[in-house]
């Protein structure tokens, strides 16, 4: 990748701890105001570090003692888990089988590894603006799905760093789920179903639910851009019979025959869907949709409450781009290829600290300012940003549950 070796990582690790990392919002996240005791205590941290020693069951007393820790260590990766009985650190000092995860965020990964069946651009952990659309949808469907289905109101969406996104639930009630109403959760959000032997993974039947075709308004606006022109999905025989093999078997040879005297995948398309309409009830047109652009999940990563996820603002080791939050509101403005790097924030800290003394040297008697954050400086703020929004909105709903609270009890 340009603008970042992976051979670098050693040497800037250790600035981007010491500088860039954004402790208070972090620290606060974590925490969830501190009104449980001990809370931050029994979370559990992963270190990934040099040469792949992974060091797991990390717990500390404070988030200002694992920002030392952080600093002191660099870690290559850092993974947040669940919250436990016990301090991790301490699991091999309780009886056997009194050590056990208590809560976590609902968690969700979605890799673009998933989708190698249904994009022609790029495979394996490859991506590119075009097949980048298709977790630009999945944050459309689950987030809405969540909201909406679920009532949950926390949910920060994290890119990964290299090809997907993470999303973390943080409702106090959810992190409090079972592992079966977690893996409840994934099963209700998952209509792509079969590995990779299985030809047709996704069928619907009447009624329709309201999840499904609520999901069908958010990708159909989508599809046109992504499964047609940008994968081309019936832009040649080879791609269009795995197209046809979906549809009832009454019109495939019908398809087939008539296909080649199209133009293109968009008018293969429309002649698709008129063919559709004589085969009622069928639901065909919108099972293609879905098999293509629909998110999937992997339920092992949100039914576990002991399952750990990369942590925000870790750095990818391979990428070197920073795992950053994802605003909701500019979602399809955003671009991963855009996401500053650890070796461009450097540099940019190193020209805001040159200009600064520059500045310094042209003042007679400089008068004594407030120390801006050092990521403030860079291209990583406007990230940050929205993660302190995130911390904020917890923050202030927390406080009105308090206040809730406080005025059904009568205490005055």
């Amino acid at each position: 990748m340009a603008g970042f070796e992976p051979g670098s990582l050693p040497d800037l690790l250790p600035l981007y701890y010491r500088r860039l990392f954004p402790y208070g919002p972090y620290g606060r996240w974590l925490s969830y105001g501190g009104v449980v005791k001990n809370y931050f205590q029994r979370r559990e941290f992963s270190f990934t570090l040099r040469d792949d020693v992974y060091v797991r069951y990390q717990s500390f007393n404070s988030p200002q003692e694992l920002e030392k820790e952080m600093q002191k260590m660099n870690p290559y990766k850092i993974d947040v888990g669940a919250v436990y009985s016990h301090r991790p650190s301490q699991r091999n000092t309780v009886h056997m089988g009194a050590f056990h995860a208590q809560e976590k965020e609902l968690v969700f990964d979605i890799d673009m590894t998933d989708y190698n069946d249904v994009r022609r651009c790029c495979s394996s952990a490859e991506i590119c603006s075009k097949c980048w659309i298709l977790m630009t949808i999945a944050i459309r469907v689950i987030d809405r799905a969540l909201m909406e289905d679920f009532g949950v109101r926390h949910r920060l969406w994290v890119y990964s760093g290299r090809r997907g996104v993470h999303c973390w639930v943080c409702d106090d009630s959810v992190r409090k789920w079972s592992s079966a109403m977690r893996a409840a959760t994934v099963e209700y959000l998952t209509l792509v179903k079969g590995g990779s032997e299985t030809v047709k993974k996704v069928n619907l039947t009447d009624p329709i639910h309201p999840f499904i075709s609520n999901s069908l308004s958010l990708v159909e606006p989508y599809f046109e851009e992504y499964a047609l022109v940008g994968q081309d999905i019936l832009g040649s025989s080879e791609s269009w019979e795995k197209v046809v093999a979906l549809v009832p078997e009454s019109v495939r040879e019908s398809l087939l025959r008539e296909f080649p005297k199209k133009h293109d995948s968009i008018q293969r398309w429309e002649l698709l869907k008129k063919k559709m309409e004589k085969c009622k009830p069928c639901h065909a047109e919108w099972e293609i949709m879905l098999q293509y652009c629909f998110p999937r999940l992997d339920i092992n990563v949100s039914r576990g409450v002991s399952h750990l996820l990369k942590s925000p603002f870790s750095v990818h080791p391979k990428t070197g781009r920073v795992s950053v939050p994802i605003d909701l509101r500019k979602l399809d403005q955003f671009d991963p290829f855009a996401v500053p790097t650890i070796s461009c924030l450097c540099s940019e800290l190193d020209m805001a600290h040159e200009e600064e003394d520059g500045e310094k040297e042209n003042e007679a008697e400089p008068e004594p300012r407030r120390r801006t954050r050092d990521y403030k400086k860079t291209s990583l703020a406007p990230y940050v940003r929205v993660f302190e929004q995130f911390v904020e909105e917890m923050d202030k709903s927390r406080k009105g549950e308090l206040l809730k609270r406080s005025d059904l009890q009568g205490d005055f």
